[in-house]
């Protein structure tokens, strides 16, 4: 179907126009007929099937045409800042020629600016719950008058701890039957269907398959190749396809600063987005992205939920994600509305783990690309110290935000801290002196470097224990950002004895049958008996004698009652 065919108001028509709109893509169609009638909605989606504006449509054309939703208001309510100024964008292409003012609100920025627009009559409020709640709080907001609620990316909000949030910015709310709300995620986890039983009324469910935008229109492949060689074979990608727009994901911060630091050295112009740049800082880089002049972005998943670029050529997964469901947020960063794209993943010894999950996820096996001497190029940066910035956060979303900020960092590191930074240049100093100990890049490739490269022959499983005899407990990979356990190591029971090494019985981690029990023990070295204390009913928890009295005397060294 065509807008055309919704008869919609002429105004909107105009706007719809103007944004390139013709044909209804399939989320656009079923929201539409669906929502225009009144009733809320709950959607499953994927990012990318042009989903803002099927719910922007169906909202303005209801504010517009009719009499009873003069003077009322908009909600939309977004995970991220960045999702929130590009919704933003999208609002007033649509609604240029009608008499609707939207506006965006988030953290990271001052309050007088979004102050104004709210005194100047803003009536389509696009925000993140954080500073929405302030902004209400501090009665700079009003929300009584509220009649459309729409929720984006919901599952993401859950994601990243915004769920107690959005339950109080929704007792502000008129309640369910008063108001038409939207919610849209991309998958539909308990947590999205307990808001949606909570907070609507009667919705009407929209389920998108995502199979073409995940499989079908992306030309998907992995590569089998050691953490040391990674940076050499993303040069050698970047170098021998030359992309025209290319992001690349990384599962930390630390991780997404070090690779773009170091693309620089090889004459690739990148920058990065992470959550402790500075609002406008983050801004401006992603419409440098937006308009071309960056060709090459490097980012984390939370930095770049809600990233919409026209005609993405290209995405690396230099780490792959430890979230399955991350793995299609990622790649439908490319081949949206239709188009096709590329998508490539590096797979290492610490990312097969991740694997079998994510081929699970999208229930296909990802294809495994060949690489040859050609497929690397030489990293100018191998051995050099990359150092870390400082950054200041600004956590002005809510009170909250902070907490949540480290908590996701922690998640997706899966082990090192937010902030870090003593740590991570030590990490960086043993990668230098590892990479100063290796070849040049134009060193001779053995052949069992060449075998591991070519492991589209093996099956998963045979592609598990390949990497299980290989690097065991200790890989070569050792130093890299996102160190994991194999699963043969996972509950492995410790053993004893003498002689050689690993010999003896496993034991269940009890004390040594040798040594006296904790309570009372004393060490044998220090000339002590080793037998145990006498129990003592009366002992005080902290002074270990019998109340204040007992404590004078032990301070004092007095004996006898």
């Amino acid at each position: 179907m065509k807008f055309t065919d919704f008869n919609l108001d002429e105004r909107l028509e105009k706007g719809i126009a103007d944004a390139g709109y013709v044909t209804c893509m399939p989320v656009q169609e079923e929201v539409l007929k669906a929502g225009l009638g009144g009733r809320d909605l709950y959607v499953q989606s994927q990012t990318g099937s042009g989903k803002t504006a099927a719910y922007l449509v169906t909202v303005f054309q209801r504010m517009i045409s009719l009499p009873e939703y003069k003077g009322k208001k908009a909600l939309i309510m977004t995970p991220t800042r960045e999702l929130a100024v590009q919704v933003e964008e999208e609002a007033k292409i649509l609604s240029a020629h009608t008499d609707l003012k939207p506006a965006s609100f988030y953290g990271g920025v001052g309050y007088v600016r979004q102050i104004s627009m709210l005194k100047q009559g803003a009536d389509v409020l696009i925000g993140t719950p954080g500073r929405v709640i302030d902004l209400r709080q501090s009665g700079s907001m009003d929300l009584s008058d509220v009649a459309f609620l729409v929720i984006d990316e919901a599952d993401r909000m859950f994601d990243m701890g915004f769920y107690p949030d959005l339950r109080k910015l929704i007792k502000f709310l008129q309640p369910s039957a008063s108001r038409q709300t939207m919610l849209f995620s991309a998958t539909l986890n308990s947590w999205v269907k307990n808001l949606a039983w909570e907070y609507t009324t009667d919705p009407a469910e929209v389920t998108i398959e995502a199979e073409n935008i995940t499989v079908d229109e992306i030309d998907q492949q992995l590569f089998h190749v050691s953490s040391d060689e990674k940076m050499r074979l993303l040069c050698g990608i970047m170098r021998n396809e030359n992309p025209e727009s290319l992001i690349i994901f990384c599962n930390t911060k630390r991780m997404s600063e070090v690779v773009a630091k170091r693309l620089r050295v090889n004459g690739f112009p990148a920058d990065f987005i992470i959550g402790d740049l500075p609002q406008s800082k983050r801004l401006q880089i992603i419409d440098s992205f937006k308009s071309g002049k960056l060709r090459y972005l490097v980012a984390t998943d939370v930095a770049a939920r809600g990233l919409d670029v026209d005609n993405l050529a290209m995405v690396i997964n230099f780490d792959l994600p430890e979230e399955a469901e991350n793995y299609v947020h990622r790649i439908g960063r490319t081949a949206r509305a239709g188009k096709t794209g590329k998508a490539y993943s590096f797979c290492s010894e610490q990312d097969v783990y991740n694997l079998p999950g994510i081929e699970r996820y999208i229930d296909a096996k990802i294809p495994v690309g060949a690489l040859s001497d050609e497929s690397f190029a030489e990293d100018k940066s191998a051995g050099m110290y990359i150092k870390i910035a400082r950054y200041e956060n600004d956590y002005s979303d809510d009170p909250g935000s902070r907490r949540r900020s480290a908590s996701r960092e922690k998640k997706a590191s899966g082990r090192f801290p937010a902030g870090g930074g003593r740590f991570q240049a030590d990490k960086e100093k043993t990668r230098r002196s590892a990479s100063a100990r290796k070849p040049s890049a134009g060193r001779t490739v053995h052949a069992d470097e060449r075998e591991q490269r070519d492991l589209s022959h093996l099956t998963l499983e045979e592609r598990m224990r390949y990497y299980q005899k290989k690097y065991g407990g200790h890989s070569a990979g050792a130093q890299g950002e996102n160190r994991r356990k194999p699963a043969s190591a996972k509950g492995k029971p410790h053993t004893a004895g003498k002689g050689k090494k690993g010999a003896g019985k496993p034991q269940d981690r009890k004390r040594k049958p040798d040594l006296p029990p904790r309570t009372g023990a004393k060490h044998p070295a220090r000339g002590e008996t080793g037998k145990p204390a006498k129990p003592n009913p009366q002992k005080n928890r902290q002074s270990g004698g019998k109340g204040i009295k007992g404590w004078i005397k032990k301070l004092f060294g007095i004996r006898g009652k």
